[in-house]
């Protein structure tokens, strides 16, 4: 008896569920276009749902997924007029490598007349779920685990060096410059001031004879923050060099709206001990 009602409710719900959607989920878990399935199926989403009917009334499709209050860190959408056929051979020349990459998570549709508004997006995660003192001690722990080897960043070899420090005051400079990105809606080693990396450490009151910076935007782990600035050689540089003895790491999100997390770590050597190198430079603008 519990079968049976099972199974009845299954094939109710999926009587209910929209051809674009059974077709979506098909193609999802059995591959397409030279594309492998993916292992589990897409979550229908209300908040997308209703971003679909924003788009279809003309909206801007980024304005209607914030009306909508769901936070993406990348979304595909798909418009298509026509009947079940020209749905799916949309979703299969359009949209199959967005289908089964397992980033994307959720979906959402909207249908009028032959028209189908369709959202495909990974969910965004508003970073880090631990504190400030936390994630700067993981990106710690991962950047020294890096100069713990020797490493080439693009065309300089590096030897080993010893782990940097934490310090307070280049902390500081750090969360400073992440805070007024994140307020200003900008990337960029420059401050909405003018003021340069230097700047701005020398401002919370750290002596340095060299300071460096490494920037991101939109990485959700500190993993990802550090993945990123080791592929890049400038920033690569910054972590592998000698030089270097101490460290301030921060990262600034917003909480609503369009995600945006930005990372800043800077680096110092303080006067006391940094001997300028040859080749090297005050500030190693690196973002």
């Amino acid at each position: 008896m519990l079968c049976a009602v099972t199974l009845a409710a299954f094939a109710t719900a999926r009587a209910a569920t929209p051809s674009a959607l059974l077709d979506a989920q098909w193609l999802r878990l059995h591959g397409c276009a030279q594309h492998a399935g993916a292992g589990s199926p897409l979550r229908r989403s209300a908040a997308l749902d209703a971003a679909s009917r924003g788009w279809a009334a003309g909206l801007p499709l980024g304005q209607a997924i914030d009306a909508a209050g769901y936070r993406a860190e990348r979304s595909v959408a798909l418009h298509v007029r026509g009947d079940r056929g020209a749905v799916r051979a949309a979703l299969l020349m359009r949209a199959c490598g967005s289908l089964t990459d397992t980033r994307i998570r959720d979906v959402g549709m909207h249908a009028a007349d032959d028209d189908t508004w369709l959202l495909l997006a990974a969910p965004f995660h508003t970073p880090p779920a631990r504190s400030a003192a936390q994630i700067a001690g993981e990106v710690l722990r991962l950047v020294n685990s890096a100069r713990a080897h020797p490493r080439r960043c693009g065309y300089r070899s590096f030897t080993a060096a010893a782990p940097l420090r934490l310090d307070d005051q280049l902390t500081r400079a750090a969360g400073s410059h992440a805070q007024d990105m994140l307020v200003h809606d900008y990337f960029a080693h420059s401050g909405w001031d003018g003021s340069t990396p230097a700047a701005r450490v020398a401002a919370t009151g750290y002596r340095s004879r060299m300071v460096g910076e490494n920037i991101a935007f939109g990485p959700q782990t500190a993993a990802e923050a550090v993945r990123g600035w080791l592929a890049s050689p400038g920033h690569c540089e910054n972590i592998m060099d000698p030089a270097f003895v101490q460290t301030g790491v921060a990262f600034a999100a917003n909480r609503r709206g369009s995600p945006r997390v930005y990372w800043v770590q800077d680096f110092g050597a303080p006067a006391r001990l940094a001997r300028r190198r040859a080749d090297s430079s005050p500030y190693q603008p690196r973002g």
